[in-house]
């Protein structure tokens, strides 16, 4: 039942641009005890079908810069190829620190995001 609810709420997390794989792999890994790299396999795999389907949304809804969205993939790409040989490579608990800093330096930035607006609206 735990999975689902995972599952359901990563994906609707997911389906808003904020994140949802973030969520499922601290929650596979927090709550069911995943190890790091088995989470985020489970990720990856949650990536694509949440993607496409946020794609054909946004397809439908003229909301795609094309030129940009096939720049940014590309690179991204490039860059999911080099972490994942990277991520292979790691220990299992480097990568959960490693994971925690990035984690954090997001929340960080979301944070001093949410003051700036803030004090822009006051």
């Amino acid at each position: 039942m735990l999975n689902i609810f995972i599952g359901a709420i990563s994906g609707l997390v997911s389906g808003m641009g904020m994140g949802g794989g973030t969520i499922l792999i601290l929650c596979l890994s927090l709550f069911l005890g995943k190890e790091q790299h088995i989470a985020q396999g489970a990720n990856l795999m949650f990536f694509v079908p949440t993607s496409i389907v946020s794609i054909f949304i946004n397809i439908k809804q003229k909301l795609i810069k094309w030129k940009t969205g096939l720049i940014v993939a590309g690179f991204g790409t490039i860059g999911a190829t080099i972490g994942a040989m990277i991520s292979t490579n790691l220990d299992t608990g480097k990568l959960k620190t490693y994971f925690g800093i990035f984690l954090l330096i997001i929340a960080g930035i979301e944070i001093i995001t949410l003051i700036n607006k803030y004090k822009k609206k006051n």
